[in-house]
């Protein structure tokens, strides 16, 4: 049983990184609107991507701490049946697999996937979690319905680590592991568009990846090169590209969350988005949520992070709004039924 200095030391410990994550996503918001006016860019889709996270967030923490099991359940269904029906999050024509608007398409469900299994856990009931189980595995076959074979891979990744989680003991080292591989895959990226990876490997990795992929992240890279502090102000990659004037139907991104980051609003707008993700797994590292809930929902996002590494993920708001919903669920506190245990 905890005792109330104890229960007082969580509280304060809980204010503390809420504040911290309101504070990072408020620095967010305030450095576009900056960056934007240095160079007459436009802040309106980072602040969208701000305010779906901050929302999703709110929203899952209510709905979480109301409906442990139901909300991430709903959530999941929901987010399957986008991720199959919603057109433009299915791989069009000029998109060419595994990524494209695939990428989004593997965002949504790994992240439902993560929610389910984060229901499952949540779950008493054998009949229920093994049907919140049945629901999770459905990720992997959605993926092959719309041909994303980035989805599967993410979905299968998640389940694997869902599975895994329910024997970890601490939180803190399983949770450093997907921080660093989330920057393992940044690190890449970043080393794929400077051209410092031997040059078997690279050819490998862009052989995987659209036409004209690896072109936009070298692209996006010259201009943090030469913009390294404001960079060249939000929403305008696509105005000042060598290589999207030649890329039809482009959308002006080069599809690479940091390297867009550091394009647009230089390093210290990589650094803030870095912050964020570091926030979400200290936010699941002190939730009293059980560990298998706080590790599965940790796997997931780091998914999320690595696919927005490679792709243009992050630009949708269903993505966004996903992602926010997810962490908010995995650290809600239930009102009732639920045991006051923070990991380390």
């Amino acid at each position: 049983m905890t005792g109330a200095y104890g229960a007082d030391a969580y509280s304060t410990r809980r204010n503390v990184s809420d504040g911290t994550g309101m504070i990072l996503l408020g620095a967010c918001a305030g450095w576009s609107l900056i960056t934007a006016a240095a160079h007459d860019g436009r802040p309106e889709g980072m602040l969208l991507a701000v305010l779906a996270v901050a929302a999703g967030y709110a929203a899952g923490r209510v709905s979480g701490a109301l409906l442990p099991v139901a909300a991430p359940c709903v959530g999941a269904a929901a987010g399957l049946a986008l991720a199959v029906v919603l057109p433009r999050l299915s791989p069009g024509r000029w998109y060419t697999a595994p990524l494209g608007y695939a990428g989004a398409t593997a965002a949504l469900l790994a992240l439902a996937t993560g929610a389910a299994c984060c229901a499952a856990w949540a779950a008493t009931a054998p009949g229920l979690r093994l049907g919140m189980g049945a629901l999770a595995c459905a990720g992997v076959p959605a993926g092959i319905v719309v041909g994303s074979s980035a989805g599967c891979v993410a979905s299968a990744a998640v389940l694997l680590c869902a599975v895994a989680a329910g024997s970890a003991r601490g939180r803190g080292p399983w949770l450093a592991g997907l921080a660093a591989a989330a920057g393992l895959v940044a690190v890449t990226v970043w080393a794929v568009a400077a051209g410092t990876l031997p040059a078997g490997l690279a050819g490998a990795l862009a052989d995987r990846l659209p036409p004209q992929r690896v072109p936009r992240w070298e692209d996006a890279l010259r201009l943090a090169d030469r913009n390294s502090g404001l960079g060249v102000g939000p929403g305008r990659f696509g105005e000042l590209s060598q290589v999207l004037p030649r890329t039809p139907l482009s959308d002006g991104r080069p599809h690479s969350a940091p390297l867009q980051q550091a394009a647009e609003q230089g390093l210290i707008g990589v650094c803030l988005l870095a912050a964020v993700f570091a926030w979400v797994l200290y936010a699941l590292w002190r939730t009293s949520r059980p560990t298998p809930v706080a590790l599965t929902a940790g796997a997931a996002l780091t998914a999320l992070a690595a696919l927005a590494s490679v792709s243009n993920a992050l630009s949708f708001t269903t993505v966004t709004v996903g992602a926010g919903l997810l962490a908010g669920w995995a650290t809600a506190r239930p009102w009732m039924g639920d045991t006051m245990t923070s990991g380390r």
